[in-house]
């Protein structure tokens, strides 16, 4: 399709309103989350000369920030976007300086463990403005659809550019500068997208007795949270072990840009695959979805196992990369499908937490793979772990099947589009 119907397509979502004010601001949001990681291993590695400080620090931060995002969404939907975003912005700028404050006096390890830890309220802005596209178009599939294509697609932007953007400024400027700027663009970003107020969902209606129970009661969500798991340790083991193969070849500076190459082919896929009018139900495309991360994964394992060069690599790398939009794309519109509305930012970030915990797991696997197997090897796990997610989507099929919305959720929607 061509690059003017392509943009033509995606213009419409922006007809509504402060859509694109929001998306924007956003964006500075989800650029500060994709550099936080590289920054901080920068930062320790340079201040404290050891990685595996950086790393247990780093790995500290996400397991507390799987805990606290689905808190988080709990609030965002009991209070609303504007009333949890602001807070959670300024409070978590205060242990981002006392980590900078802490490395800079040189204040024992264990400070650092307990700032990082104590950043687990940063707002999940990618979850909050997919619930403003789901109540912007509500009563347009094709439009939502399309919408969290663009946001996945947007995801994969950020997780290029982040970085990449990371590293220049830790190595060009200071190792401080990384999380300083990282912290100011979070923080500016959350903020100006909580000012966004026209385009935030109101608050479903809510009776005496209701209860708000954990989204997890609902099984599909449970197949959900299991199937991002094991497509978080796609992503984890695959950044390591190109790391580990790339500075085996003697090139470990490259690795950053293969590594973009697999953010590009599913930034890619996920703009065209917005433009397919979505004809069977999201549970169907959902395992198509892990069937083809499951194929497309066997051709990096084929060219590590071969000992394919850095060129060859990339390009099944871009390949391997395709998969995961769609995939992605269709998992947040079953969790919205699935849950009911004054649940939405509370089940996007369950789901966004297993994919957290899964980097982590499969980056842990995969590093120690790398210590004792031979190059290329460690692509055995990402192969492993897509099929993994394929038969888990396979057992809970029949979970995945939305089911016809209530009377009172329907009467629970009415009342929330009237207010």
């Amino acid at each position: 399709m061509p690059s003017r119907a392509l943009f033509a397509s995606y213009r419409r979502l922006f007809a509504a309103p402060g859509a694109a004010a929001f998306t924007l601001a956003g964006l500075l949001g989800r650029l500060a989350l994709s550099m936080n990681g590289v920054s901080l291993v920068v930062l320790l590695a340079e201040r404290r000369g050891s990685y595996a400080l950086a790393g247990t620090v780093s790995a500290a931060g996400l397991v507390t920030g799987a805990i606290g995002m689905p808190l988080l969404g709990r609030l965002v939907d009991r209070y609303g976007q504007a009333r949890v975003a602001v807070p959670a912005a300024l409070y978590n700028a205060v242990p981002l300086a006392a980590l900078l404050l802490c490395v800079r006096l040189g204040a024992p390890d264990w400070t650092l463990y307990a700032c990082w830890a104590a950043c687990a309220a940063a707002p999940n802005l990618g979850g909050m403005a997919r619930a403003r596209w789901a109540h912007l178009y509500r009563a347009d599939p094709a439009a939502r659809h399309l919408a969290n294509s663009l946001e996945q697609a947007l995801d994969e932007l950020c997780f290029m550019a982040g970085p990449v953007l990371a590293m220049a400024l830790c190595t060009a400027v200071t190792p401080e500068a990384g999380l300083l700027a990282a912290g100011t663009l979070g923080t500016t970003g959350a903020l100006l997208f909580a000012a966004q107020r026209r385009t935030e969902p109101p608050l479903p209606a809510r009776s005496a007795g209701d209860r708000h129970g954990s989204p997890l009661r609902v099984p599909g969500l449970r197949v959900l949270l299991l199937t991002f798991l094991a497509t978080g340790m796609v992503f984890g083991s695959t950044e390591i072990t190109t790391v580990a193969y790339a500075d085996a070849l003697g090139h470990k500076a490259a690795a950053g840009g293969l590594l973009a190459l697999v953010a590009a082919g599913s930034c890619a896929a996920g703009l065209l695959f917005g433009l397919l009018t979505p004809r069977r139900s999201p549970g169907v495309r959902f395992r198509c979805g892990t069937a083809a991360m499951a194929g497309v994964l066997l051709l990096p394992l084929a060219a590590g196992l071969g000992g394919a060069g850095l060129g060859l690599l990339g390009v099944v790398l871009f390949a391997a990369g395709t998969a995961t939009a769609p995939t992605m794309v269709t998992g947040m519109t079953l969790v919205q499908e699935l849950l009911p509305q004054r649940q939405f930012n509370e089940g996007m970030a369950v789901a966004v937490s297993g994919i957290v915990v899964g980097i982590s797991g499969g980056a842990a696997l995969a590093g120690a793979v790398a210590e004792h197997t031979a190059p290329g090897t460690g692509y055995v796990l990402p192969a492993a772990a897509a099929v993994l997610a394929l038969l888990i989507a396979l057992a809970g099929r029949r979970s995945l099947a939305p089911a016809r919305k209530a009377p009172a959720e329907n009467a629970e929607r009415a009342v929330s589009t009237s207010v």
